[in-house]
């Protein structure tokens, strides 16, 4: 059976944040870089999410024992991301600041929250200077001011942190649990994983079940699904309607993360359905009575291979997966985006070293395969530059790449994430 290469996925991340170092660096925090010129875009605001997505690159960096500049640039986006982003009284943080830190939207989100997690996770696992204390204290942040008591996160609040709208997302949660994920590699703290866990049984498996196992994007304070939610905005940047194909590869992978370390805290562990013992508390967020999730009956792995196989089938064109589609697979809105794609590497690397830890060489040879094709097509996306464009519009609308808008927040995070996680799921 062919295995993936570990040496080589280094190679490409490292070549990836080589892309980015030293031109992406400002006097203060970050600067995207434009994918056909590799200039910096001239606008001034710096994103939280991009701070902290160019922090968690150049922290894998130094993870895989790269050149001393990895370390450098991290520690300097950590810099940036406490003296800039956090607000003054220490409760939160910025969503977009000017290079001197003047906040220009104040917005607390837990998208970004959860960014600001994953900065931290990863900068604690790579050993950087305060780092530690930092993911400490985010955690607390995140159970005082955005657990909702049902294991997931809120969504977003106005700087007194009063919701903004009656809204719960997937996608904040998804990353929240990537996070956590992330925490507890860094530091070995079962509650990181106990988290995860319960964000994953609540978004893959309890709400999964109302829509035939695909994951929606949108609920109501309740938990309940808004399926007409920005129904009238198919191309939302964030909260597009319609079901996402580049999330459900998301969530296989990190499923296969959760099986990961299941299995290595119990080789032998049941495949039974079994509920979360993780309880949520909060002292500043009025929430229902804390409800349990459960993991799927078959196991965190069966499942990861079901969100997989959904989004190859439903949404994966020749070369790319559409943004969006309806739950028969019509496309909604067929961009082709790059993260898409490169989640779809990651995906398929870790459940290629899953599937040889369960024992199905034939599902492990698929996924290898896989991972090979959607790597070959990365040619498609990246710029002049090196730098990977936002999207592809499809065939009929001219096949042309888009770059990204300012301020952007891709500072080719998809891409270093989805070679780290073939480096080290190859290294397994």
């Amino acid at each position: 059976m062919r295995t993936l290469e570990a040496a080589a996925f280094r190679g490409r991340l490292l070549a990836t944040l080589r892309l980015q170092y030293p031109d992406a660096l400002a006097d203060a925090g970050f600067r995207l870089l434009h994918p056909e010129t590799g200039d910096r875009y001239t606008d001034k605001e710096r994103h939280l999410v991009a701070t902290c997505r160019s922090i968690a690159n150049f922290a894998a960096g130094v993870v895989v024992d790269g050149p001393p500049w990895c370390r450098d640039a991290a520690a300097h986006g950590l810099a940036f991301l406490e003296d800039a982003h956090r607000a003054d009284d220490g409760e939160g943080y910025h969503v977009v600041v000017d290079a001197e830190g003047t906040p220009i939207d104040r917005t607390r989100t837990a998208y970004g929250h959860a960014f600001v997690l994953l900065a931290y996770a990863r900068a604690t696992d790579a050993g950087i200077d305060g780092a530690a204390a930092g993911l400490e204290a985010t955690a607390d942040l995140l159970e005082r001011r955005f657990h909702d008591g049902t294991g997931c996160l809120r969504s977003d609040c106005d700087p007194d942190w009063n919701e903004l709208e009656a809204y719960r997302g997937q996608n904040a949660n998804m990353h929240a649990c990537e996070a956590y994920i992330a925490a507890y590699e860094a530091t070995d703290d079962q509650t990181y994983l106990d988290r995860a866990r319960d964000i994953a049984g609540r978004i893959t498996v309890d709400l999964a079940a109302e829509t035939d196992g695909l994951l929606w994007e949108h609920y109501g304070a309740d938990w309940d699904h808004e399926f007409g939610y920005n129904a009238d905005e198919p191309r939302h940047q964030f909260r597009p309607p319609g079901y996402q194909p580049g999330h459900h590869v998301e969530w296989a992978k990190f499923l296969a993360l959760l099986d990961r370390y299941d299995d290595a805290a119990d080789p032998d562990k049941s495949t039974a359905a079994v509920e979360s013992t993780a309880t949520v508390e909060t002292t500043t967020v009025e929430t229902a009575t804390v409800e349990t999730a459960t993991t799927p009956e078959d196991g965190w792995y069966a499942r990861a291979v079901d969100l997989f196989d959904a989004a190859v089938e439903l949404g994966w064109t020749e070369n790319g997966f559409v943004y969006t589609h309806e739950a028969d697979g019509t496309p909604i809105v067929s961009d082709q985006y790059g993260w898409a794609l490169a989640e779809a590497i990651g995906a398929s690397a870790a459940l290629a070293e899953r599937a040889v830890a369960n024992g199905d060489d034939d599902a492990a040879e698929r996924f290898t395969q896989l991972n090979r094709r959607f790597t070959v097509c990365t040619d498609l996306y990246r710029g002049p530059a090196g730098v990977w464009y936002e999207k592809r519009l499809p065939p009929n609308e001219g096949g042309d790449l888009v770059a990204p808008e300012p301020p952007g927040v891709e500072p080719d995070y998809h891409p270093a994430s989805a070679y780290f996680e073939s480096w080290r799921s190859a290294n397994c």
